[in-house]
């Protein structure tokens, strides 16, 4: 298929090149533009929905609940700034 195209394409080498470059740009366009905003609602991407307990008794579904509270725990950087000092850990 691409050598038949390669072969109707018109100009020489020259012409071939470009038309080429222009026959891909007007595929990725028109993939752009018009097929993947159609598609778009079809896939569930952007439905994502957390929840900490499921319908089904017995299963957690997969996620786990810590133990530990996130205020209990102790963060090792400063939430203050972005520029903490180094450390000497090595």
């Amino acid at each position: 298929m691409y050598a038949w195209i390669w072969r109707k394409l018109p100009f020489g080498l020259a012409g071939k090149l470009i038309g080429s470059v222009l026959l891909a740009s007007a595929t990725v366009a028109l993939l752009w533009f018009v097929v993947f905003p159609k598609a778009e609602p079809l896939l569930p991407f952007d439905d994502v929905q957390v929840t900490q307990d499921s319908d089904v008794p017995g299963e957690d579904g997969g996620l786990t609940v810590p133990s530990v509270s996130p205020s209990a725990e102790e963060i090792p950087y400063s939430t203050e700034t972005n520029n903490a000092p180094p450390t000497k850990n090595r």
